[in-house]
């Protein structure tokens, strides 16, 4: 009989709340905006939906490499969860895929997806590279976890990672 794998549990601090809170608000506003300049019927093309992912991806990335070592729990919550994760969106993604899929797009649905995964995933590689040469991985190793890391400055372990993640 095997035991499960001891899990660190690290509690979150009221800056670290209120950091995502106002992160939330600017991240949630600036997509709000990004929705009205460019939008569009729920069975077409979301081009908003995937302008948001893409450049969240892309400064998450860049944040990750550049910054996460360097800056205090708080702000890492702020930026990442806060802002980022509030900016972008899987929902939006899913529902336009369904909407299209019903509307009988499948050509738009299929596409829709793979240029959110593909655009996705090349700008997050894009802002770790950037980020990294910007000076934020030197000699410390990986970047620390986007959702905030083990604590201020900390690295993340395989033991020490957030039971919240």
């Amino acid at each position: 009989m095997s035991s499960a794998p001891s899990v660190s549990v690290r509690r979150v601090s009221a800056l670290e709340l209120a950091a995502v809170f106002v992160g939330g608000l600017i991240g949630t506003s600036l997509r709000l905006l990004i929705d009205l300049a460019l939008a569009h019927d729920l069975d077409e093309f979301a081009l908003s939906t995937l302008l948001v992912n893409t450049l969240g991806a892309f400064a998450l990335g860049v944040l990750v490499a550049a910054l996460w070592p360097r800056v205090p729990g708080w702000v890492r919550a702020g930026l990442g969860p806060g802002i980022l994760g509030s900016f972008t969106t899987f929902s939006a993604l899913a529902v336009s895929v369904v909407a299209l899929t019903q509307a009988g797009d499948l050509v738009g649905a299929v596409l829709t997806v793979v240029l959110s995964i593909g655009l996705g995933m090349l700008a997050a590689w894009s802002g770790l590279t950037l980020g990294a040469r910007l000076g934020g991985l030197g000699s410390r190793g990986s970047a620390a976890s986007p959702a905030g890391g083990a604590g201020d400055g900390d690295r993340e372990t395989p033991e020490s990672k957030d039971v919240d993640r």
